[in-house]
């Protein structure tokens, strides 16, 4: 299924759906039949979409090593050509990676006839190796952050996933968020019971599974939207204390806390 794509000054985004909820993100430069895709777990439907497009692969982006993000790699190399570059984290577990990026700072990806201009962020939290991608007002940001919710904490710590959620609260609210999955219903019915009376959330919830009846994305969210609805950016609301005492019967001191109780009350949901 061929979904609509959101346009960006220089870009237009569109997903391609991949096992069960994730979303391959492809960014295709104006003017241009080469697109770059983020996070390709699966290359079969990427080959089978550019190729209903007529459009060729410039590049792949990876947020961090799982193997729902990375499997389709070796073999859209071998489809596209040995030289198409992967950027990614600097992991050994990652098979494929030509570019490995090390520092948070701005980078200028190149390929065949195709350039992008990206600001790198170390996001970990779901994992130690994660990172998210901002090209102009757009986020790439695997499983760090989803519309209403965020990614489990596989590897990192609830203080390294605090920290990587605000640095994308820190950005532009008019910024779109691309999130790897599908999981906003779900998340929505747990934010719905750790904040019972945000009205933004209710609204949104709506709208959402109207959405989902129609089999479109949710995404991409916004930075402004998410700051309304998604109870993992409000660890600093002291209103979330009540809840989550009442809940864990533990005082919820400090936003580190709040943060690692929600995941965990997610988690169990």
């Amino acid at each position: 299924m061929q979904y609509p794509a959101t346009q960006h000054r220089n870009f237009s985004v569109f997903p391609i759906a991949a096992f069960n909820d994730n979303y391959i993100w492809c960014i295709q430069p104006s003017a241009t039949t080469l697109v770059w895709v983020v996070d390709p777990g699966d290359a079969v439907p990427v080959i089978e979409m550019l190729k209903q497009k007529q459009l060729q692969l410039a590049g792949i982006l990876i947020t961090h090593h799982h193997r729902d993000h990375t499997g389709g790699v070796n073999q859209l190399l071998h489809h596209f050509g040995k030289q198409t570059p992967v950027y990614g984290p600097d992991n050994p577990a990652i098979d494929g990676i030509s570019h490995p990026l090390h520092e948070e700072g701005q980078y200028q990806l190149t390929s065949d006839n195709s350039e992008l201009s990206l600001q790198l962020y170390q996001v970990p939290g779901h994992t130690l190796d994660h990172l998210a991608y901002v090209i102009d007002d757009a986020l790439f940001c695997g499983d760090t952050l989803f519309c209403a919710g965020c990614g489990r904490l596989f590897e990192g710590s609830a203080a390294q996933l605090y920290s990587s959620l605000q640095k994308i609260a820190k950005l532009p609210q008019d910024t779109k968020i691309y999130p790897a999955h599908e999981y906003t219903l779900s998340n929505l019915k747990f934010a719905a019971l750790a904040e019972p009376d945000n009205q933004a959330l209710i609204s949104f919830a709506e709208q959402a599974q109207q959405t989902r009846q129609l089999q479109l994305p949710t995404l991409p969210s916004t930075v402004a939207r998410e700051l309304a609805i998604n109870p993992f950016l409000h660890c600093d609301d002291e209103r979330l204390v009540a809840v989550l005492t009442q809940h864990w019967q533990t005082v919820a001191d400090s936003a580190v806390t709040r943060l690692k109780l929600l995941r965990q009350w997610k988690d169990n949901c």
